[in-house]
């Protein structure tokens, strides 16, 4: 069989540069193409016609939850996608699913998982860690429970995932980016991540603005304390 050939996609090149590291003594594999941000991974992936794509969620222009969906609905498209995210937020992993991901990796996964989940993927399978599989299993259970979907795009008219609601509600109550990220146990860049996501989407500058936001609208202030 001839090699897989991947494209990467992520905005920080040392991140590519690591990826490209790990892979490029596997003799199957072969990366043939390099994006940052997710408008140029589609015209790359478009122009190069590779096996994979390994794409990141948050990057400028159009973040790879986007591109991966623009891809799954283009009928000429062949290229399968694998999320490779920081990200273990339960709307990411359910919104991967729904754009048309085949796989979703977290970013701190092992060499040998990373290497298996991109076999099974080129092979046609879907690849989800342990715990993002934990995470499909229960949202599928609860829709079992739950004949009426819930809309993971959003909740109650604000395109803010769970994780970034609680990440709000903290941040409304005072608390800093250290002790948010020792209360969750999540490291301080992530926090640091979901607050600048937190921010665009309600389309604020800085934490002033935010907290000046939530105040002003009853709406938003009910959603988080709930």
């Amino acid at each position: 069989m001839d090699p897989t050939k991947i494209v990467l996609a992520d905005d920080h090149t040392v991140v590519r540069s690591g990826i490209r590291t790990l892979l490029e003594n596997e003799n199957d594999l072969e990366i043939v193409g390099e994006a940052a941000n997710g408008e140029e991974a589609i015209q790359v992936v478009r122009e190069l016609k590779p096996d994979l794509l390994i794409i990141d969620i948050r990057m400028p222009i159009m973040n790879g939850l986007d591109a991966t969906k623009v891809l799954s609905e283009d009928a000429e498209n062949r290229t399968k996608a694998l999320i490779l995210s920081m990200h273990d937020d339960e709307d990411y992993i359910l919104q991967a699913v729904e754009s048309g991901a085949s796989g979703y990796l977290l970013k701190d996964t092992s060499k040998e998982e990373f290497i298996k989940a991109i076999h099974t993927v080129r092979e046609g399978g879907k690849y989800f860690s342990g715990d993002i599989s934990k995470v499909l299993v229960n949202q599928y259970l609860n829709l079992k429970k739950d004949s009426a979907p819930k809309n993971h795009s959003g909740h109650h008219g604000f395109d803010i995932t769970k994780r970034e609601k609680q990440i709000l509600a903290m941040i409304a109550d005072g608390m800093g980016n250290k002790e948010i990220a020792d209360n969750l146990g999540k490291s301080i860049r992530t926090i640091e991540t979901h607050r600048f996501n937190i921010m665009k989407k309600l389309k604020v500058n800085n934490v002033v603005e935010l907290l000046k936001k939530v105040e002003d609208e009853p709406g938003l202030k009910a959603f988080i304390s709930n």
